[in-house]
């Protein structure tokens, strides 16, 4: 029997064989072309584009040691209804080489832009060589795309020197410049790790509107999103950003999501507006399925309604098994209301989940079969204990995140110390600020066994240009001794890693309210492999 959530959704039964059928027929829908095919009439032979197709750029994504995927969108109106397409299909040709010029193809072929996923377009490549770089463009009619670079992963297993990846986040168009993309883009990285709010689904913000400034206005309706259509205008409006394009055209990414691609601070069935169940499930699948139609993911990831099996696993070398979490769509509704709240009772309940009980499982099982040096969590929301509020005498969690479910944690934390999982990284989001932190058996005792540290990337732009720190975050600091460092400026991590050692470098911008701002190291921590905790650089 298949293991079943709230709304029904039975995860064993997700990827069915028709499912997987259907999956392989998307894939080999260029079979059904203008000159023939049972659906010919729903073909746009020989188009010819008012605009460059491709204005939403290209992207690759989910790197394995013999491939990835390679994605684009065919709308050369991107603001416009269904992207200034017609409702018809139309044939897009990819090609791969080894060379950025295009010139050593080792693999090409056809697929079809469906108007049923407004003309996006998820090419699996498979059959290359493993930990080398590749190229890709996509050509349709006479119009071809800028190239990109990717990369596979190297074998699973296989001895691996070194890696260097980006985890980055948050990018709220109304709040800054997305110039931290523009220098991801420069640092060709190995892969870059998005983990969420790719958008925010808030209504549109005009200068003046409040005390934050608006950097740039988006264009479109005033209100909150809530349709299909609305999902698809607003990934628009970000993915025509040159900066963001210019980064996804350099690295695959892992992507994932957290709330603001559906509703801030949603849980499971449950939105922040209190909506009926119902009528947010509604929503969610409009929400999922922008989300799948504009992310370089494979089509296993496709939405099934509002549900979607995201969380997967991948393995770097001998060097990093990545376990990239959903903490959205199985976790318990955040207790006593949500919010920073002192005293919350419920926060402690032990049927508490941030997983839920499947990927609770599967998570336990990759930490009893890892042989990774190094092992990762790349997460959405704050593991570590992190009081907000800088009275000693008062403990006043944000309820949104693992704090609000502590029975969540102390099993994770019950796993890693069972299986003796080695080197245990977290990478997180969310929260608009960097953090880094020591993952404490007892969070009340400094001097408990470390299982891990943890990484809490800033945003690249969400929350506008900030500042370095205060009194109240050295207070609360003071507080929760694990946490050794706090910062509130823009920007992205760096991650370099070696069998020996990990070290994080906090990129952080001086302003994102101008296009240039300046770029710069704030601080630098390593972990020494087999040590567990936090040391500067």
């Amino acid at each position: 029997m298949g293991h079943r959530f709230g709304n029904g959704f039975d995860i064993d039964h997700f990827a069915t064989l028709d499912r997987r059928a259907l999956l392989r027929g998307l894939g080999a829908s260029a079979l059904v072309t203008a000159g023939g095919g049972l659906f010919a009439g729903s073909v746009w032979a020989n188009p010819v584009f008012a605009a460059y197709p491709f204005a939403l750029g290209i992207a690759s994504g989910d790197p394995a040691a013999d491939g990835f995927v390679i994605w684009t969108k065919i709308a050369p109106r991107p603001l416009e209804p269904n992207g200034g397409m017609p409702r018809k299909a139309v044939e897009v040709d990819w090609a791969v080489a080894t060379d950025e010029r295009m010139r050593q193809v080792v693999q090409k072929g056809r697929t079809m832009a469906h108007p049923e996923l407004g003309h996006s377009v998820h090419v699996e490549i498979g059959g290359l060589e493993a930990g080398r770089d590749y190229f890709y463009q996509f050509t349709i009619g006479g119009e071809r795309s800028r190239v990109g670079r990717t990369r596979t992963l190297p074998a699973a297993g296989a001895p691996l020197g070194q890696l260097r990846f980006a985890v980055a986040g948050c990018q709220r168009y109304e709040d800054g410049h997305f110039t931290a993309w523009r220098h991801i883009a420069g640092e060709r990285f190995d892969f870059v790790y998005h983990y969420g709010d790719y958008i925010y689904e808030y209504r549109l913000l005009r200068p003046g509107e409040r005390a934050l400034p608006v950097v740039r206005v988006m264009p479109g309706e005033p209100d909150e999103i809530y349709t299909l259509n609305d999902y698809r205008h607003r990934y628009a409006i970000y993915k025509s950003d040159p900066d963001l394009q210019a980064a996804h055209a350099s690295a695959p990414f892992l992507m994932s999501y957290d709330d603001h691609e559906v509703d801030n601070n949603w849980a499971g069935d449950r939105s922040e507006e209190n909506t009926p169940p119902e009528l947010f499930l509604l929503r969610r699948a409009a929400a999922f399925q922008a989300w799948y139609e504009h992310m370089p993911v494979r089509r296993a990831l496709m939405p099934r309604g509002p549900d979607i099996l995201a969380y997967r696993r991948f393995a770097v070398g001998d060097l990093l098994s990545f376990n990239l979490l959903d903490t959205r769509l199985f976790r318990s509704d955040q207790p006593c209301g949500d919010g920073v709240k002192p005293n919350c009772r419920e926060a402690f309940n032990t049927d508490r989940t941030m997983l839920g009980a499947t990927q609770e499982r599967w998570l336990h099982d990759g930490f009893m079969e890892t042989k990774a040096r190094w092992n990762v969590l790349g997460q959405q929301v704050i593991v570590m204990r992190n009081d907000r509020d800088p009275d000693p005498a008062v403990f006043a969690p944000s309820l949104d995140k693992w704090d609000g479910a502590v029975a969540a944690r102390d099993r994770l934390f019950a796993a890693v110390e069972e299986t003796k999982l080695a080197n245990l990284v977290v990478l997180t989001g969310d929260i608009h600020n960097n953090w880094a932190g020591e993952l404490k058996k007892n969070f009340d005792d400094e001097k408990s066994a470390t299982l891990g540290v943890e990484f809490v990337a800033t945003s690249i732009t969400s929350g506008g240009d900030g500042f370095d720190t205060n009194d109240t975050f050295r207070a609360l600091m003071t507080q929760d001794p694990h946490i050794k460092f706090f910062n509130n400026q823009r920007g992205y991590m760096r991650h370099v890693v070696t069998p020996q050692r990990w070290q994080a470098d906090y990129q952080v911008l001086d302003k994102v309210s101008v296009p240039d701002g300046r770029l710069s190291t704030r601080r630098s921590f390593v972990v020494e492999s087999g040590s567990g905790g936090l040391l500067d650089a």
